[in-house]
């Protein structure tokens, strides 16, 4: 099997007009910087997590009476 003349002119005529496209990219689809969209339930949660993990240590340590 092999492919058709008119096929492989097609294809080789696209990738001559794409040749000289590489490496110009639209101002719209270049990433600006690394940003992490954080809502405000994952700030929540963050500040829930950090002040209750020390919260339950300070409760522990008071109650096992060490005093370091």
């Amino acid at each position: 099997m092999t492919t058709s003349k008119c096929l492989a002119e097609r294809k080789s005529a696209k990738f001559k007009k794409n040749i000289h496209k590489r490496g110009v990219v639209p101002e719209t689809s270049i990433k600006r910087g690394m940003t992490i969209p954080w809502g405000l339930l994952s700030w929540a949660f963050f500040v829930f997590v950090v002040i209750g993990s020390a919260l339950l240590q300070i409760i522990s340590t008071a109650t096992s009476g060490a005093i370091a």
